[in-house]
């Protein structure tokens, strides 16, 4: 039976400004690498999604909105309602045109230059970007490394940390004893949590995905941001939106939203597009969930028949393959140039995210790509691994 949403099927993404496709060369040094590289997917968004787009746009006019409507904060609260058995204040929902965004401004409500914020480490490449942007200091802890975490929480000039829920790079879907711990450790020492949950609508069962806000307390210094656009692959219409446990944080945030950066007008096509996947791309996730685990079924099958050594599991959310190559004794360097210059295909190195001898294969494609994708990786290893 074909695939009902047409994962299957390629999207030629050339010419189109695509920053995975058209520009490979900014990061990987040559043009034309097959890409497995920045976290959007290869697949159209859902039908229903698309719908509401053309018919906003068939409306004609295009001029300044609000996100501050019954639409998006209803959307926003049903779905968390559905979808994470979490009840959201709609009063405590702002928006933001990005996550990113939303974490520099909450790192300057709630920290001074030279702070620390804690980050699990491997780290997503933008947050030490965006801490070193805003002068603080990022104090690196090795997930799962509770004796660390608690060590750099306990310093005095500790302000933030800085949580990715569920985590990228590696997928990890925090259990509830996990997040219970965090939040007691972070209420023992006066830190307050930002928690990027951008990925949260991609865990695979069994695991579940639970947000910052059953743990932070009704009220506290605490933020959920998150997006469809990771779910739903909408990045390019930008939009975000957060939900603040703290009331004056909220009212400071808006005001230097709406006053210091000019920025209170949403994009109208990013509310349109959450409004649409929140009320109904529900079925399109699902099979999207189905079709990724596939995927990332078949990067476990082939390395792990290819490297028994290996013993890779798919990831517990999303659809980037973390992959510890350091089993199989290969360089770094060697190998990046083996996957660019002979396999000609581009994989993001560990190292992007402070973490040598690993790898970070997206596979978020049709199951052909994917399929290229491992199959370079193996015949790369294989060429550069010590006999």
């Amino acid at each position: 039976m074909p695939e009902p949403f047409g994962f299957d099927v390629p999207v030629d993404r050339h010419g189109t400004w695509c920053t995975q496709w058209d520009y490979v060369e900014d990061r990987f040094g040559v043009p034309g690498l097959l890409p497995f590289t920045i976290s959007d997917m290869d697949f159209e968004t859902a039908p229903a999604v698309l719908a509401a787009l053309r018919g906003r746009l068939d409306h004609g006019v295009l001029g300044y909105s609000r996100w501050r409507q019954a639409d998006f904060l209803s959307a926003i609260v049903d779905w968390y309602g559905e979808r994470h058995a979490t009840d959201v204040d709609p009063e405590s929902i702002v928006y933001g045109p990005s996550v990113i965004y939303q974490v520099g401004r909450l790192l300057r409500l709630w920290s001074r230059p030279g702070d620390g914020v804690v980050v699990h480490t491997p780290a997503y490449d933008a947050f030490p970007k965006t801490v070193a942007a805003h002068e603080r200091r990022l104090l690196r802890c090795p997930l799962g490394d509770w004796t660390e975490l608690e060590r750099l929480l306990g310093l005095p000039d500790t302000a933030v940390l800085l949580l990715c829920s569920p985590h990228n790079p590696t997928g990890h879907v925090w259990t509830e004893a996990e997040l219970d711990r965090l939040a007691a450790l972070c209420a023992r020492y006066g830190v307050a949590v930002i928690s990027d949950e951008i990925h949260s609508d991609l865990a695979h069962p069994p695991y579940v995905h639970r947000p910052w806000s059953l743990h932070g307390g009704r009220e506290g210094r605490w933020a959920v941001v998150s997006s469809a656009s990771k779910s739903f692959n909408i990045p390019a219409l930008t939009g975000s939106y957060g939900i603040f446990g703290d009331p004056a944080t909220r009212d400071a945030y808006l005001r230097d939203l709406k006053e210091a950066d000019g920025l209170s007008s949403p994009a109208v096509l990013s509310l349109v597009g959450h409004i649409a996947a929140y009320r109904e791309g529900a079925p399109w996730l699902e099979a999207l969930g189905t079709y990724l685990r596939g995927n990332l079924q078949l990067v476990a099958d082939r390395l792990n028949t290819a490297f028994p050594s290996l013993n890779w599991a798919p990831p517990q959310a999303g659809y980037l393959a973390w992959i510890d190559v350091r089993p199989l004794g290969v360089d770094d360097e060697a190998l990046q140039r083996e996957l660019i210059e002979t396999q000609k295909v581009a994989i993001m190195p560990g190292t992007a995210y402070g973490s040598s001898g690993h790898l970070r294969l997206n596979v978020g494609c049709p199951r052909a790509k994917a399929e290229r994708g491992v199959t370079a990786l193996v015949e790369a290893v294989r060429a550069i691994q010590p006999t």
